[in-house]
């Protein structure tokens, strides 16, 4: 009998309620993630562990059932994550940079996509299975950047590129995975019958959700800055900005919107039409709230690593890891080439963008949710599986894996980047 069965025998069933759960994770990955920084690692490591331990490959406390009994927090943790990072997407202070920083977030973006799908494509010869994970490749974790200069109060022109290529590429990798999630959901569909669509009909269902995921998010941010210019009290910003995220991430999930980029669309449209002040003003009570929500979300994506799956998917990992860093700093290097940017980015700046977690994990868990019961079914160990369920396990579990290896090198690396340029004191 394990740890589960035998915790909710003793409380008669009380474990079932999901507040009691998420109590318990919060005090648990919380003190994990404070003893990371005795060993200099990112808190965020201490609660993807954590739920790691109380997940089913250890103590089976945050089981299946409890994961999706909990699946809400995913999406409104993705809510809050896209905001805070539209509200750091000034276009104006992407202007001052030049436009060979647009160049590196093409290019590192396009050359992490095009690698890791050639590689995946050779590894596993499985179309919708290497474009999906092509497309999680871009994705990077500007709070592991982000906590990395501030901890060294880092300053200076590849400090500056930084903030950035970390904000800004994000928002590309959301589209790239709008397109090929949208591609790859076809073929699997193509498999069954279901869809015979062609290449040009899938194209316009990608751009069809991206194209309304901008519109209702543009939308959105209209009503919202009008109803913050009507505010006074500090704490009242608090209030509309958890009511409008829940109502764009609602809004997404049943108009089938990107939940990222939707909230995306409205963090940006603010930062760029509004008042200082305003933007000041939410961007104070995200701080407050987004502790609690990434205390919870790592350790639930955690909880989804299944440590007995990890030796069969070594060399998918291995491959997935190798691709995605050579595409990401050869991709920084051929932009700044093109671009002609300041030979101290040139030089460093692939480095320090290598740290993957938060969006990567939140696209891995949609992709586990929307492929499920998709495609054929195959014959496992004379049990029927869909096409869709292997991918998504597949992908969450080996993106889950990797991401607590590019979130401890990515900052290491972040650190040496800046004491290169000559930007840590």
């Amino acid at each position: 009998m394990d740890l589960f069965h035998m915790i909710n025998d003793f409380f008669g069933g009380l474990l079932l309620s999901p507040l009691l759960y998420a109590g318990i994770i919060i005090l648990a990955s919380f003190y994990f993630g404070k003893a990371m920084n005795l060993i200099r690692l990112p808190v965020i490591i201490g609660y993807m562990l954590m739920g790691v331990f109380l997940g089913p490959s250890f103590m089976n406390f945050v089981n299946p059932q409890v994961q999706g009994n909990m699946s809400f927090i995913t999406d409104m943790a993705l809510g809050f994550v896209a905001l805070s990072i539209g509200l750091e997407l000034s276009f104006r202070s992407l202007k001052k940079l030049g436009k060979g920083i647009i160049g590196i977030i093409f290019a590192e973006s396009f050359g992490a996509f095009i690698l890791v799908f050639t590689a995946l494509l050779i590894t596993t010869r499985n179309l919708p299975l290497s474009l999906i994970f092509a497309s999680v490749a871009p994705a990077s974790a500007p709070a592991g950047t982000v906590a990395v200069i501030r901890e060294y109060k880092a300053k200076g022109k590849l400090t500056s590129a930084l903030y950035a290529v970390v904000g800004f590429d994000d928002g590309l990798a959301i589209i790239i995975f709008g397109f090929s999630a949208a591609i790859a959901r076809s073929i699997l569909l193509h498999h069954t019958g279901a869809a015979d669509s062609g290449l040009f009909t899938m194209l316009l269902l990608s751009l069809k959700e991206v194209f309304l995921s901008i519109f209702t998010g543009a939308l959105l941010s209209l009503i919202f800055s009008y109803l913050c210019r009507k505010l006074k009290n500090p704490g009242d910003f608090l209030i509309l900005t958890v009511a409008f995220v829940f109502v764009t991430t609602g809004l997404s999930r049943l108009l089938h919107l990107s939940v990222i980029l939707t909230n995306m669309i409205v963090g940006i449209t603010i930062i760029n039409t509004q008042k200082t002040t305003i933007v000041s003003k939410i961007s104070q009570q995200l701080i407050v709230l987004m502790p609690i929500l990434f205390i919870l979300f790592f350790s639930l994506a955690g909880s989804n690593l299944h440590i007995s799956a990890l030796p069969k998917l070594g060399v998918i990992g291995l491959a997935y890891i190798i691709a995605r860093s050579i595409g990401k700093i050869a991709g920084a290097g051929l932009g700044s080439m093109i671009g002609k940017v300041d030979p101290v980015i040139k030089k460093n700046i692939g480095l320090g963008i290598l740290s993957q977690a938060g969006v990567a994990i939140g696209l891995s868990l949609i992709i586990k949710s929307e492929f499920a019961g998709l495609g054929s079914s195959i014959n496992i160990a004379g049990k029927m599986v869909f096409e869709g369920d292997i991918i998504g396990s597949v992908i969450l579990t080996t993106v889950t894996a990797t991401c607590i290896v590019f979130e401890i090198i990515g900052p290491i690396l972040t650190k040496v980047a800046l004491k290169r340029a000559g930007e840590i004191n």
